[in-house]
């Protein structure tokens, strides 16, 4: 579950922090333990970006949809 801290993060914080964790994990030399660890951070980043660009692209189609209508009338 995604926390409360995670959800305060803006689209750029979390896609930031989530590259950062993809580097560190494709580099190796952590322990597995370490690297479940950064595996879950950055399913729940992963996460934290989707909501943003779902809720971005939400946005957008009510603006569509919303002239739409009014190149209608």
């Amino acid at each position: 579950m995604t926390s409360k801290v995670d959800e305060a993060l803006g689209y750029e914080q979390a896609r930031d922090e989530l590259i950062d964790v993809v580097r560190r994990l494709e580099a190796g030399g952590t322990t597995l333990e370490e690297s479940l660890a950064l595996w879950e951070r950055g399913e729940e980043l992963a996460k934290v970006c989707r909501r943003w660009l779902e809720g971005a692209r939400a946005r957008l189609d009510a603006a569509l949809a919303e002239e739409e209508a009014d190149a209608e009338e």
